[in-house]
């Protein structure tokens, strides 16, 4: 073959992966995803990604809108807030994307905010519960509720369920999401008559607990309030019983993964959260076996606010009947609905108005579970 025809071949296959292309991008609706796939608080992440996946799977399956299917294009930020900078940038560059879900924690999703908001992204965070997350301004959103609420939660269900009269509370100082949490635990508690007998601190990245533990178990505490991550809770909840404390010990969210990280020491322990998995709710139960069929576990809920994020996001463009970032914003504005993690419509502030749930750690079949055990209303 003639080296002009060879040309003319490269340029028809060319213009033949282009069109296709094209075509495709017509045809596909493209949301942005930031998740930490990685590092300490991977499970996470993972987590929402897969709810998120089995979301577009159902949506797509069942016709997607006017005929287009949705697709995920992520990045893993690692739980770090730069790379969450630097995943964002890379999505609303090279991908052009306009809408987004993520990211996880409070501190990486806030590092991404401003950028979103000016540049008319509309920002999805399905669990960045700090109350700081939305001040960006209107093109921003959450699926969860937030740490005030998480914290009050805490303190009532602490004095009202648990009879606690006299509570200890160790924190991340240097976390956003800790420090929010105990400030309206204590609140809440001291509002139902109880007493903090104890407020130690730590410091992000610390595994030695034993000298805030002793002071706290001087002050003799009938519950523990730890507001942290699984990992760190997991470390501490040990070198608690390890002291002779061995007092509920109560935490929010942030717990999540914890039956898959620890051991017996966390029994006995109860954390806020946005879904129970053994809820009777045929959306629940729907959600969870169609989640174990496609990843072989029961999901916890990052899962179920992943996955609520992405329907949230469906029923948005179908209002709006458009792409447009704008109208996507203001029709999210407007949701009214009921999703696995609640009923839920959105504040003023685009803070989710919706109920929290309360989970006991207990051991099934020699494994740790969840159970659920209390539902707490907006006030």
């Amino acid at each position: 073959m003639k080296k002009s025809n060879l040309v003319f071949v490269g340029l028809v296959m060319a213009a033949c992966v282009f069109f296709a292309a094209c075509k495709r991008d017509a045809n596909t609706i493209r949301i942005g995803g930031i998740f930490p796939l990685s590092g300490n608080v991977a499970v996470y992440g993972i987590e929402a990604r897969n709810g998120i996946l089995l979301a577009i799977d159902e949506i797509n399956a069942s016709g997607g809108i006017d005929g287009k299917n949705f697709e995920l294009i992520f990045e893993d930020d690692e739980g770090n807030p730069e790379k969450s900078v630097n995943a964002y940038n890379k999505l609303t560059t090279r991908n052009k994307a306009k809408i987004i879900i993520g990211s996880l924690t409070s501190g990486c999703t806030i590092a991404i905010t401003s950028k979103a908001q000016a540049q008319k992204v509309v920002l999805v965070a399905p669990a960045a519960t700090a109350e700081a997350v939305t001040d960006a301004g209107d093109f921003i959103f959450r699926a969860c509720f937030i740490d005030p609420f998480q914290g009050t939660v805490g303190g009532i269900f602490s004095a009202n369920e648990l009879g606690a009269k006299q509570a200890a509370v160790l924190y991340d100082n240097g976390n956003d999401y800790s420090v929010g949490l105990k400030d309206n635990f204590i609140a809440a508690f001291r509002q139902q008559g109880g007493t903090i007998v104890a407020n130690e601190s730590y410091m992000t990245g610390d595994v030695d607990f034993n000298a805030q533990i002793t002071k706290i178990k001087a002050a003799n505490p009938d519950l523990v309030y730890l507001p942290d991550y699984y990992n760190t809770v997991a470390l501490i909840a040990k070198q608690l019983r390890a002291q002779g404390i061995n007092t509920p010990i109560v935490g929010a969210d942030g717990w999540d993964g914890l039956t898959e990280n620890a051991g017996d020491e966390v029994l006995n322990g109860y954390y806020s959260n946005h879904y129970a998995a053994d809820s009777t709710d045929p959306k629940v139960q729907n959600f969870v076996k169609s989640y174990q069929a496609k990843f072989g576990t029961i999901p916890v809920s990052f899962a179920a606010l992943g996955y609520d994020s992405m329907y949230l996001i469906r029923d948005a463009i179908a209002a709006a009947g458009s792409l447009d970032s704008t109208a996507v914003k203001n029709a999210l504005v407007n949701i009214k609905g009921s999703y696995v993690t609640g009923n839920l419509s959105f504040d003023e502030r685009h803070n989710p108005v919706k109920s929290a749930v309360i989970v006991e750690i207990v051991k099934q079949d020699n494994k740790l579970t969840t159970v659920y055990k209390a539902t707490v209303d907006p006030l």
